[in-house]
């Protein structure tokens, strides 16, 4: 399983004085060196952490991939398709929300997305789509031609109890098997952090992990390569066989 670190957060520090520091390229590339295997920034129409600036020096520096997070909007999907990520995902975006709140609802804008992607796919970049874990929003994006679908994790992640952590478990391996099965490459993230990842490490056939707001924190105390590294640790630890 891939982990790729959110950055985002360094930006909103930084922004927060309006000054230059910290720069999310230099913790990305710090990041990098550390071992993810890819940076994932989210570029939204406001600019509230993540500049256009940013965006175009990772494509630059980056040796693994860059993932751009974007609103279908025609500002966004014209500086995607100039920049040339190796990966955009699509995501639903309020002005108001703190962070990306759920996930995209492809069936009802279906006419948009595949329009999105067509115009994306024109790019050649390959187009993921952040979305719940339901098989109908799996089978609308492999039928728009999606290459990816990057799961939703955040009920997982706020779940109150074991009952409900398992049971959206469940769901989230359900959901992952059906798009196995569509040929999709599936993704996953939001809410992933030092502790619920040693349970959802178990689930098969996910092929990278988005991860942000854990690392970042984590990284206050013990710096961004010790807190990159703690976390790759965790998600590669082999779980022993019960005949072992």
């Amino acid at each position: 399983m891939r982990f790729a670190l959110n950055v985002d957060h360094i930006a909103t520090i930084r922004n927060a004085r309006g000054e230059d520091q910290p720069d999310p390229v230099t913790i990305a590339l710090i990041a990098e060196e550390a071992g993810v295997d890819g940076i994932v920034v989210h570029l939204r129409e406001d600019r509230r952490h993540i500049k256009e600036r940013d965006v175009r020096l990772l494509r630059e520096l980056l040796k693994t991939k860059l993932d751009l997070e974007m609103a279908a909007t025609e500002e966004i999907i014209k500086i995607a398709c100039d920049v040339g990520p190796e990966l955009a995902t699509l995501v639903p975006e309020k002005r108001q929300e703190l962070t990306t709140e759920g996930g995209l609802n492809v069936i009802d804008n279906v006419s948009l997305i595949k329009e999105t992607i067509s115009e994306l796919h024109n790019s050649d970049i390959n187009v993921s789509l952040f979305i719940e874990p339901d098989l109908k929003q799996i089978d609308t994006a492999a039928e728009i031609e999606a290459d990816f679908v990057e799961i939703h994790t955040g009920v997982f992640a706020n779940a109150v109890g074991e009952v409900e952590q398992y049971d959206e478990l469940e769901r989230i391996s359900l959901a992952v098997k059906h798009a196995k099965k569509l040929e999709l490459e599936v993704n996953a993230g939001h809410g992933i952090d030092y502790q619920n990842i040693k349970i959802f490490r178990t689930i098969p056939d996910i092929d990278e992990l988005s991860i942000g707001h854990a690392i970042i924190a984590r990284a206050v105390s013990v710096g961004i390569t010790e807190a990159v590294r703690e976390m790759i640790r965790l998600i590669n630890y082999k779980i022993p066989l019960d005949d072992e």
